[in-house]
């Protein structure tokens, strides 16, 4: 209980009543697939977690958008998320180590922790050439990953350069760059998006919390929960698409009426992410609500696949 009153205490210094708190809960809780009677035991993980789960987080080829979209969590902010909720023991954006401390770190808590963290990855691995083509403390990323993810109880892959490949596997790919499944013959837990909704990893995260297991994946290794639809199963302007009422250019009369963005090069029939039900910026909008179409980011290779964007499909 003064667990709880003290997470509530400083949700409240924060401007965050524990009305909107709940809320929050009851969105992860449907985003999860989980019955409204779980709102409780899922607002529990955070106010009182039983365990602190240690996480190692790994950087590899990316533009660190991943961390930059966690960082924009609510409700647990990510204060609360890596000093209440999980027990970051190594993430090279937030840590205060650096150089030589930090590489101590790193195998500290991997010695301590050894089949018990959970390792996420950011970032694709280069292949060839020994991993040649990206570096951290003198070691490849794929020297790295082999040395670090084999070690941990599972392994997420969140972003779709560390699931996909991303931009840097995109043609020609001198560097070889795969997702770190590919790259090492391992079947991660993977979160694709450029970048991922960070609530699809907090609801990962509690899933594990609240039921000692990771969620039902699709055959990709993605959770069903945010990817067991198309952005088009879900879309709102779905309607306008069955009327056969499309946008045929950008700022005209038909987008600001909401009109269908399939002419305009939406990939949402092609691309499976809960986007329109979990949008960003704390539930605010997402591209396509924007005006935006789909480009379908966290679909394997699509910078090859749906590329040019703006033609239709």
């Amino acid at each position: 209980m003064e667990k709880e009153r003290s997470f509530y205490q400083r949700l409240k210094e924060k401007g965050v009543s524990r009305r909107d708190f709940m809320k929050y809960c009851t969105a992860l809780t449907a985003t999860m697939g989980l019955s409204s009677s779980f709102v409780p035991k899922v607002a529990e993980v955070f106010a009182a977690p039983a365990q602190r789960p240690p996480v190692v987080w790994l950087h590899f080829a990316e533009c660190t958008g991943c961390s930059e979209s966690l960082l924009r969590s609510q409700y647990p902010y990510i204060d609360e998320l890596v000093l209440e909720v999980l027990s970051v023991e190594y993430h090279e954006t937030i840590m205060a180590a650096a150089g030589h401390q930090a590489e101590e770190q790193l195998h500290n808590a991997i010695k301590k922790y050894e089949g018990k963290f959970i390792c996420v990855v950011e970032g694709g691995v280069g292949t060839k050439y020994d991993g040649g083509y990206g570096k951290v403390g003198g070691r490849s990323f794929l020297e790295i990953a082999k040395d670090v993810c084999p070690k941990a109880a599972a392994v997420i892959a969140y972003g779709t350069c560390a699931t996909f490949g991303g931009i840097q596997a995109a043609a020609p790919n001198p560097g070889g760059y795969k997702g770190v499944g590919e790259a090492i013959g391992i079947k991660p837990l993977q979160i694709p998006g450029c970048p991922p909704n960070p609530i699809n990893l907090v609801g990962t995260v509690v899933n594990y919390l609240l039921l000692g297991k990771l969620p039902e994946l699709d055959d990709m290794g993605r959770p069903l929960f945010a990817f067991g639809n198309t952005i088009h199963d879900k879309c709102p302007r779905r309607s306008h698409f069955e009327n056969e009422e499309f946008v045929e250019e950008f700022g005209s009369e038909e987008a600001a009426m909401g009109y269908c963005l399939s002419t305009m090069g939406c990939r949402g029939p092609e691309t499976y992410n809960n986007c329109p039900t979990a949008k960003f910026n704390d539930g605010t909008s997402w591209p396509v609500e924007a005006g935006h179409p789909c480009i379908g980011c966290s679909q394997p290779n699509f910078w090859d696949t749906m590329t040019p964007f703006y033609e239709e499909m």
